[in-house]
């Protein structure tokens, strides 16, 4: 069944799910865990009887077949509290929220950057100033303590999409002010922005350095030490909810009972994957302060072996970037497939070509997949011989996985495909696997899940995954990534 969830206006998001669950708490158990919402929920779907008007959800047998739209809403304990700004530092009164809850951002950098609104003497000031540069052109003579406050707001905005900023953020935000208020141009500026543009990255450090004071965990994870330099733990893959705070009331012992319970649940032959679900919710930030210190994957695996089931392999994907694990990997899959597909046989590399053959046996959607991703290395003129590798049912564990850090496994007797497994740090930690697609989509949801880097020598071949076919991160690639991106979109090889 195809679900079209809204949860906000700016957030609407399409899922997928084989069949319905037998009780409405199993279904809403469901939705938490795939888009990574905790509390109570209110649930409403559009009734085909009333005109599609919303009506809650009482009972499963109320969605009609096939597909459904719901929006759904959580009840929120606590309010925001706004107060405001002061001279020369970010508030931290009004965004003390970005650092509550499980979530703290629960959407990516929007595609249109949206300045917000200040206090209504500062309002009143770009107000006049705006009409008088519509009529003659005079730029506002802006005062010390209302370029502040601007800065604030701004800080306080960008924080709430991501606590570093890139430079072409920092850009979007700057000129999306002047084009605004374009009586804040700047005279002696080519663009009219530039010096915006530095004020802001100066008070954007100044803004973290409040909420690491204030005791936010994604900034005191890179608090300065004595010791040597070390690299900052910051998301480095468009996560939105990368080293979130405890929830206000929840202690880290009282999370780490939780993580005892849910190993203990594991233990049993049929475990209640109900109440696993709400655990793994409710422990999110513990776990992530806990992987980004970067330990091994086998450690992660004992404190943490729900984490390795396909079903948390994809809500915790969904936690991480709020976005769909499964349907955003097939949809660009699907969506590119037929364009790569004409731009490897328009190419001259021989190994594309044998790639390529597989076709020959057998033409079905699924090879098509496989044969996209497993061309995909080459094309981008990348060595994946360390990320893929075949070996016999025969063969031991050790020599399968030895000297891999990072890849897939493909076992095989003769030319039959027994088994697919997925390798990092030289353990198999998926197996029983039947399509390659599928094990890709799976080895993206753990890099995210364990904060694992992508391996330097395919670093093109994952970067095209996540922000071209998962489009995730997308509005930042580097030059090769982008030209394929622009051959993607002609019409023409």
């Amino acid at each position: 069944m195809l679900l079209r969830i809204i949860l906000s206006k700016d957030d609407i998001r399409k899922i997928q799910i084989d069949s319905l669950p037998e009780t409405l708490d199993e279904f809403y158990s469901f939705l938490k865990s795939k888009l990574g919402l905790e509390g109570d929920l209110v649930v409403q779907y559009e009734d085909r009887e009333f005109d599609n008007e919303l009506c809650n959800l009482m009972s499963l047998s109320d969605l009609p077949e096939g597909k459904a739209t719901l929006k759904i809403t959580v009840k929120q304990a606590s309010e925001s509290h706004h107060t405001d700004s002061t001279l020369d530092t970010a508030s931290l009164s009004s965004s003390s929220s970005s650092c509550e809850g499980i979530f703290p951002r629960h959407r990516p950098w929007p595609d249109a950057f949206e300045i917000p609104r200040f206090s209504y003497d500062v309002e009143l000031q770009l107000k006049r100033g705006n009409e008088a540069y519509q009529e003659n052109g005079t730029l506002l003579n802006i005062r010390k303590d209302t370029k502040s406050e601007i800065l604030d707001k701004l800080a306080e905005a960008m924080y709430s999409y991501t606590a570093y900023p890139s430079r072409e953020e920092y850009d979007i935000v700057a000129q999306s002010l002047i084009k605004k208020h374009p009586c804040l141009r700047e005279p002696g500026s080519a663009k009219g922005w530039y010096c915006w543009k530095f004020s802001l990255k100066f008070k954007m450090g100044n803004y973290r350095n409040k909420l690491r004071v204030s005791g936010c965990s994604e900034l005191q994870v890179n608090r300065r030490s004595s010791g040597p330099k070390q690299k900052p733990k910051k998301a480095k893959k468009a996560e939105v909810n990368f080293l979130p705070d405890f929830p206000e009331g929840r202690t880290q012992n009282v999370m780490e009972e939780e993580r005892l319970a849910i190993m203990e649940e594991m233990k049993k032959k049929k475990a209640d994957i109900k109440k696993v679900n709400e655990m793994m919710v409710s422990t999110f930030s513990l776990r992530r302060k806990q992987i980004v210190e970067e330990p091994p994957v086998a450690e992660v695996k004992t404190k943490w072996p729900a984490l390795f089931t396909e079903q948390q392999i994809e809500a915790e994907f969904t936690r991480i970037t709020s976005a769909d694990l499964r349907g955003s990997f097939f949809s660009g899959l699907e969506q590119h497939l037929p364009r790569l597909l004409q731009l490897y046989r328009a190419s001259s590399f021989p190994e594309l070509k044998n790639v390529l053959s597989m076709l020959e046996e057998d033409n079905s959607n699924q090879t098509k997949r496989a044969v996209i991703l497993r061309g995909l290395p080459y094309f981008l003129r990348e060595d994946p011989s360390k990320f893929l590798r075949t070996a016999e049912p025969t063969d031991m564990e050790d020599s399968m996985t030895r000297g891999m850090n990072v890849g897939i496994v493909l076992v095989k007797e003769g030319e039959d495909l027994l088994d697919i497994s997925v390798v990092l740090e030289e353990q198999i930690i998926l197996h029983g696997i039947k399509d390659y697609s599928h094990a890709v989509a799976m080895l993206m949801g753990l890099l995210y899940a364990l904060n694992i880097d992508y391996p330097k020598e395919l670093q093109y071949t994952f970067e095209v995954i996540q922000k071209v076919l998962m489009n995730i991160g997308g509005e930042h690639c580097s030059a090769r990534v982008h030209g394929l991106r622009n051959r993607l979109l002609r019409k023409t090889v």
